[in-house]
């Protein structure tokens, strides 16, 4: 049986029947450093008065960014949200959308995207802000302790986040 998988992560088998992309409908598209899209169908994923739900832009956005960061954070790294926020520019009532994920920023333990979502003629529906907190993989990090006292780079030549 062929493993599930989200763009480049693995879906733990245990939790496969359970994965919101699929009740949804997600399909993700392409899935590349620098770039994630993705699409959702309108039907299934509506409000009470017929238009589509703006949890489920909500849960677009943040799939298609939590990509983009689990590609950036490297093989080994993880990614998790911290920081979702979306703008509703317009209501959509048939059809599909479409979800463009670019980075805005990606840093050493943080990254923040965009996601533009957009109505099948164009139109913007949605922006949102997705910032996602990264643990890289592979090798040692700057400023890591290998034993209490002990560091792996002396603390004057760390690098700081903030610029």
């Amino acid at each position: 049986m062929p493993k599930m998988m989200l763009g480049p992560m693995q879906v733990d088998r245990s939790f496969e029947s359970e994965q919101l992309t699929r009740r949804l409908g997600i399909e993700i598209i392409t899935c590349e450093k620098g770039l994630v899209v993705g699409t959702m169908p309108i039907s299934g994923n509506r409000q009470p008065v017929g238009i589509l739900h703006g949890g489920a832009n909500a849960v677009l956005a943040e799939t298609l960014g939590s990509v983009a960061a689990f590609l950036y954070a490297s093989p080994g790294g993880n990614a998790v949200g911290i920081d979702l926020s979306c703008t509703h520019h317009r209501w959509v009532s048939s059809g599909t959308v479409t979800g463009v994920c670019r980075p805005l920023d990606e840093r050493q333990s943080v990254a923040s995207y965009e996601i533009v979502v957009t109505d099948d003629s164009g139109n913007r529906t949605c922006t949102a802000r997705l910032t996602c907190a990264i643990r890289r993989g592979g090798g040692r990090r700057r400023g890591l302790r290998n034993a209490p006292g002990q560091r792996t780079e002396p603390d004057d030549i760390r690098r700081t986040e903030h610029r």
